[in-house]
């Protein structure tokens, strides 16, 4: 009886994956710093990525357990869940993540993948990379996969005139 009633406990802690409620959220502050999230459905910066997965199994800023090897990332003021699509300024390769949580709080930093999106960008050996972060409206296929841990269909590579774009945008801007 004793281990039935553990098992039907194990995971009530967590919000199911799920794309409804989105959660915009009110203001926080961290460390002095007060963030805003909002809507932004133009959402389209200019950064750099760093990646986090020691937190396994914690509770993300939506709810959802935490799963590293999952696409999926932290962003500071986009609602939760929001579909982006990143991209490694260095390679040109781009992935869509699910944003489920609240971070980085790192100077410089514009999102958090988790393990899993780093190793899908490719970015994970470096610890962090230069990014575009787009937000998007993948196809229900790529949620689904995405929402199941699976990685959204594969996008092909940014050319590299377009990158030099973005990095010299990147380099005006002082970042």
């Amino acid at each position: 009886m004793t281990a039935l009633l553990l098992s039907a406990c194990a995971g009530g802690n967590f919000r199911p994956v799920s794309d409804a409620p989105v959660r915009i959220g009110k203001p926080y502050s961290v460390r002095g710093t007060t963030y805003v999230p909002a809507a932004a459905p133009a959402y389209d910066a200019l950064g750099y990525a760093s990646w986090y997965g020691n937190e396994s199994g914690n509770r993300t800023a939506n709810g959802e357990k935490f799963r590293p090897g999952w696409i999926t990332a932290a962003h500071m003021t986009l609602p939760l869940p929001t579909y982006v699509e990143v991209t490694a300024l260095d390679t040109g390769r781009r992935i869509i993540v699910r944003v489920n949580d609240r971070g980085p709080f790192s100077r410089g930093r514009i999102i958090d993948l988790s393990r899993g999106a780093a190793e899908e960008l490719g970015i994970k050996a470096q610890g962090h990379a230069p990014v575009r972060v787009r937000r998007v409206e993948p196809s229900e296929k790529d949620r689904k996969r995405l929402r199941d841990g699976k990685p959204a269909a594969s996008l092909g590579r940014v050319p590299e005139r377009e990158l030099q774009q973005l990095r010299m945008r990147l380099s005006a801007e002082g970042r």
